[in-house]
């Protein structure tokens, strides 16, 4: 079995390597540099075989390789560095769990994305555009309405709205502030010092993380093999904490990254140079007896 490498390793290690060919070295730049600046983006792993072609009666000595092929790419999903911003309702998760979406089609996804602002309707939405859920809590009390259990499905939450009035109100205050606890209880401040509670976050984890789908902009949907998502609250069993103000950066390395990439060059030349041998060897034994 071949060591695995990052996606962005063996895509650099291809091109400059093997291809050296500089359209496609710029085109991976640009990937692996934007992979560096997404936020929440994770890393991910190639995981690389043999191939071998035998006939049934052969044994293994007899069987000669015919390459390598790739078995299976695994996303890495340790903490990013955590950076902070000056926007309330950007939000970066310390420690276990996903945010839960919604998008325009009422398709439910995962994130670690915390980058929400406010849309027209005054909804809570991520860069996609898809509604952040939250538990339904009592406005006076941030009491969670029907607090989560094993049974808990993203269906039993509701999409988190920020009146610009008290309440909604016509003629209610105005609202001057936002604000979110570590336990993801989100509260809304009016003009006449009066609070009302909006939502408490929900928090999504998975049995298997391996089994999730990745959907692209640090997106992900659920899986058989991920299991269902077990939903919580923030700061609470599994689930980390809710920073407000902060976002979660990329978890990719660079300089790991071009550690691994200089040790990787390195040993293709060497395979090289061990391959132009060999065939110098076989043309110079074929000359002498020709």
């Amino acid at each position: 079995m071949v060591p695995s490498v990052s996606l962005a390793l063996a895509a650099r290690l291809i091109v400059a390597g093997a291809l050296n060919t500089p359209p496609l070295a710029g085109l991976v730049r640009l990937t692996v540099g934007a992979a560096f600046n997404s936020t929440a983006f994770k890393k991910s792993k190639a995981q690389f075989g043999d191939i071998f072609a035998a006939a049934p009666m052969q044994t293994t000595h007899q069987v000669a390789g015919q390459g390598v092929r790739v078995q299976g790419i695994t996303q890495q999903f340790t903490q990013g560095t955590i950076e902070t911003t000056d926007k309330t309702l950007d939000m970066a998760i310390s420690g276990e769990g996903f945010f839960t979406v919604k998008g325009e089609d009422g398709t439910i996804s995962y994130t670690r994305n915390g980058a929400f602002s406010v849309d027209n309707d005054r909804y809570a939405v991520d860069t996609t555009g898809s509604r952040i859920q939250v538990f339904a809590v009592d406005p006076d009390t941030g009491e969670i309405t029907t607090p989560p259990t094993n049974s808990t499905t993203p269906n039993d939450l509701t999409d988190l709205q920020i009146p610009t009035t008290y309440k909604g109100e016509a003629d209610g205050a105005q609202l001057t502030s936002v604000g979110v606890g570590k336990d993801g209880l989100v509260s809304a401040i009016y003009a006449d010092g009066s609070t009302v509670y909006l939502g408490q976050v929900a928090m999504a984890s998975f049995n298997s993380l391996e089994g999730l789908r990745q959907q692209g902009d640090a997106h992900w949907t659920s899986t058989v093999e991920s299991g269902n998502a077990i939903i919580g609250t923030p700061n609470q069993g599994m689930f980390g904490a809710v920073n407000s103000g902060s976002l979660e950066r990329s978890n990719v390395d660079i300089t790991d990254e071009l550690v691994q990439l200089i040790a990787a060059q390195r040993n293709f030349q060497a395979n090289s140079k061990a391959i132009e041998a060999a065939n110098t060897l076989t043309t110079t034994i074929v000359n002498i007896r020709s």
